[in-house]
């Protein structure tokens, strides 16, 4: 069963166990071209923040803190003690603006203000992750270089994400926020995990990864000869030196943005359930399934990660989507081995991939050489905690080619509350 699959997957070009070391290779060719403009062009933006984490911890101030990316709008207050610890009060969910349908730019800044009513004039400060690629300004602000995640805004493209909401807000009877700082959520994550220090470890530096809807690092970029020391978004997800299987080309022609954010849609939780849907579709087609479970799995028109990550989780449940389709069209132990070795392909290139630009953002850092004083990566996601066997994989992988073969040492954390902390703390810094 194994060489079936395999054999049907690298007939369509998905690649059957890639070799994580020569992607990190890749992608560490990737980020130094983004960062000195020279070489073969770069697919990561490789964005410069002109920030770093704070030398001390905030302490008795209140920020506004908003959280818009992927699915979800987030809002709420943060106040800081005397002893720099965070609590959260008011907070607000509600579906990201653009997400149902297409907006104009007034529109998607006017339900942003909508969405903060609860909030209005209880903070002078506000932190804005903003998890889209942009361009970060020396103020703080952010100009949009465009949208990923199949939000629909286009007019928003090249504003300045700061500026406008602030407009919206006083429209809309606020005071004029003092200040609004834009990051996005890998920042965010690397500032919490700034945040820990003194918990028993002296980390040597920070690595914001996120594995959700969306994927992305951030890291803490050396001074070099054309660049000072500071936070660098890599903009992973754009990472194009790669190989596209005929699923994911057939993905990329129904998304919004076809050609872009090639390895995003490899990886994230937004993209995985549809380039698994492609792949049964063709299995089906090619008789890899018998023929009962063939036709029972060409009745799906979609298929979500969800779906996918349950019967992972328990092949053989029949109350999962998936194991009572196949219970019912009597499948036998073959299919049962095919389908899952299907989905767990699709599963294992995203932690191959998501390892590789982890390994290669540490490498970039120059830290994590003593064991004792490791890089703290500070993981979030659904994607990376719940998909099966993702976070245990990375983890594997990172251990080999960092630890093993480089004598780089890290860890994996996770931070509570690590986004709307690590936003809360870019608002007052």
């Amino acid at each position: 069963m194994r060489k079936l699959v395999d054999a049907f997957l690298s007939m369509h070009n998905f690649p059957v166990r890639l070799n994580v070391s020569a992607v990190t290779d890749a992608v560490l060719y990737d980020m130094e071209a983004g960062l000195c403009k020279k070489g073969i062009a770069a697919g990561e933006e490789m964005i410069h923040t002109f920030a770093l984490p704070p030398e001390k911890k905030p302490a008795n101030e209140n920020v506004i803190v908003i959280d818009a990316g992927g699915t979800n709008f987030r809002s709420c207050l943060v106040t800081f003690d005397s002893n720099g610890k965070p609590s959260i009060s008011e907070m607000e969910k509600t579906s990201m603006p653009g997400v149902a349908k297409e907006l104009s730019k007034k529109e998607f800044f006017d339900q942003f203000a909508t969405n903060l009513e609860h909030l209005k004039n209880k903070a002078t400060k506000i932190g804005f992750c903003f998890s889209y690629p942009m361009q970060i300004t020396a103020d703080g602000d952010g100009i949009l270089n465009g949208f990923s995640k199949e939000v629909k805004a286009p007019e928003v493209v090249g504003c300045k994400i700061g500026e406008c909401l602030s407009e919206a807000l006083v429209a809309h009877g606020w005071k004029r926020p003092e200040k609004i700082s834009l990051i996005n959520d890998t920042v965010a994550a690397l500032l919490a995990g700034a945040s820990r220090s003194g918990t028993g470890f002296d980390y040597s530096s920070y690595i914001g990864f996120i594995l959700g809807t969306g994927m992305n690092i951030a890291y803490i970029q050396p001074e070099t000869d054309y660049m000072k020391r500071q936070i660098v978004v890599c903009e992973s997800g754009k990472f194009n030196k790669l190989v596209d299987s005929d699923f994911d080309r057939e993905l990329d022609s129904h998304t919004t943005a076809p050609g872009t954010f090639r390895l995003e849609k490899k990886c994230s939780g937004a993209y995985l359930g549809t380039v698994a849907y492609y792949i049964i579709k063709a299995a089906c087609e090619e008789g890899l399934f018998s023929e009962s479970v063939a036709k029972a799995l060409s009745t799906l028109n979609s298929l979500t990660l969800i779906d996918m990550d349950k019967f992972l989780h328990a092949p053989l449940c029949t109350e999962t989507p998936l194991g009572k389709l196949l219970g019912d069209a009597k499948a036998s132990a073959d299919d049962y081995t095919t389908l899952f070795m299907l989905f767990d392909a699709v599963v294992e290139r995203s932690a191959r991939y998501s390892a590789a630009i982890l390994a290669a953002a540490v490498i970039k850092s120059g830290q994590g050489k003593d064991p004792v004083r490791p890089v703290c990566i500070v993981c979030n996601g659904t994607t990376f905690y719940k998909t099966h066997a993702i976070r245990d994989r990375v983890a594997g992988y990172l251990e080999e080619i960092l630890t093993a073969q480089r004598s780089l040492y890290f860890h994996l954390v996770s931070v509570d509350d690590d986004i709307t902390v690590g936003t809360a703390i870019s608002g007052l810094v």
